[in-house]
């Protein structure tokens, strides 16, 4: 203890540790040959994406569940997640015997239900409740109270961040190369505080940076604000690191051991959410890929340098591989939305495809409709680039003829509503 604050100590996240050994998987600490080369250093990947359940989660949720008394078992454990904690707690749960119940919002995938379902079987019931996180959350609370249950938090307890703080213990056994960088995700900080713990006690001289999403940088600004600050709104689509207030618990020890905190556009990390698919054969979601995002902007500073990137999940839905290619195009000025003002006339479309686009440029929208009263008829159309300095001469033939209206990347809310 320190000033009343809370820090995990190693004898605790040792213990942690021999807890969940026959539960969480060693996950491999392997070098990745192309980020290697692409920073001139020495890039290595915390595989957490490896786990049973997808994603370090199961580390907290098992310490957590594992440390309830008797009489807490046999009340049950309750949590509230649309996402990778749900799977920690319902396998955590099938193992220990223990009776769960999950919280988790009505519009939840498919894909992520029936993946609780098989972690949990018959010793978990899901509830779906309201429309966002918040509505699942203030339902589990409510059902704690009433029926004295255990929630299990994501990140602001004791247990999970020492639960969490064995990845960074299993990190410093397995090299003994020092490493200069760690960088984290940063979502509730559960994570972030633990592995920080670890390394400042172990190896001081390792520099943490934590990565936030660029939408929802709720510890970027607390650390500022130099106090937990809650973000009105946030953009939701990291969801696995998007959270409007990280934890009271976790926030003091991230504002003390974190060296840096850094936030990535949205657009990057789908981008690398893509490059890690096709170039590595790596599935991970928006969160696991916030580490490895986050080296361009550190390019210079990591040359030459041993760095460990933590892949902290792959529990990606599908159905979500249109949006992320689309997000990434737009993150490269590769993609273009624009209001093109057709002539009322035969041929015009042709003269736009003909001699305007370029030859490698690709109409991937397009939404018309004709108005016979008017001399011009408007028309969405997304164009897909290939290449970013192609833009430009675009724009200046479109106007050149009289067929430009409006560039909508620029104009997010008239985007949000047309396209």
């Amino acid at each position: 203890m320190k000033n009343s604050i809370y820090f995990p100590s190693i004898s605790d996240i040792n213990t942690a540790a021999e807890t969940i050994k026959n539960v969480s998987a060693v996950t491999p600490l392997s070098a990745n040959l192309r980020y290697s080369k692409t920073f001139d250093a020495t890039i290595l990947l915390k595989r957490e994406d490896l786990q049973q359940v997808r994603s370090y989660k199961i580390r907290g949720a098992y310490n957590k569940i594992s440390s309830l008394t008797s009489e807490e078992s046999q009340k049950g454990v309750v949590c509230a997640s649309a996402g990778n904690h749900a799977q920690g707690v319902a396998l955590s749960c099938k193992l220990l015997e223990i009776k769960g119940t999950i919280f988790m919002p009505t519009p939840t995938p498919n894909q992520k239900l029936e993946q609780v379902k098989m972690f949990g079987e018959e010793f978990i019931e899901i509830k779906l409740v309201g429309d966002t996180f918040d509505d699942a959350y203030e339902a589990s609370m409510e059902e704690c109270e009433r029926l004295n249950k255990t929630f299990i938090h994501p990140f602001n307890d004791k247990k999970v961040i020492e639960g969490q703080a064995t990845v960074g213990l299993e990190i410093l056994n397995q090299t003994d190369t020092p490493i200069d960088y760690v960088f984290v995700p940063v979502g509730g900080g559960g994570l972030s505080a633990g592995l920080s713990t670890v390394f400042k006690a172990l190896s001081p001289n390792t520099k943490i940076i934590g990565v936030e999403p660029e939408g929802a940088p709720s510890m970027s600004v607390s650390i500022k604000n130099n106090k937990n600050t809650t973000i009105d709104k946030i953009e939701k689509f990291v969801d696995g690191a998007a959270v409007k207030r990280v934890g009271d618990l976790t926030f003091p020890i991230c504002k003390q051991n974190l060296d840096a905190m850094i936030t990535v556009p949205e657009g990057k990390i789908c981008q690398t959410i893509l490059e890690l698919y096709n170039k590595d054969a790596i599935v991970v979601e928006p969160a696991g890929a916030l580490s490895l995002a986050a080296l361009d902007f550190y390019a210079e500073e990591i040359k030459g340098k041993t760095v460990v990137c933590v892949v902290s999940g792959s529990n990606n839905d599908i159905t979500r591989t249109a949006e992320i290619k689309e997000r990434a195009l737009l993150y490269r000025n590769l993609k273009h939305y624009f209001i093109v003002k057709f002539p009322q006339r035969a041929g015009a479309l042709k003269e736009f495809v003909v001699d305007i686009l370029g030859p490698n440029d690709d109409i991937t929208h397009f939404e018309y409709t004709k108005k016979t009263n008017r001399e011009n008829g408007a028309a969405v159309v997304g164009i897909e680039l290939k290449s970013a300095n192609d833009l430009e001469p675009l724009i200046a033939k479109m106007k050149e003829r009289n067929f430009y209206g409006d560039y909508l990347n620029n104009s997010p809310d008239l985007f949000r509503f047309l396209i």
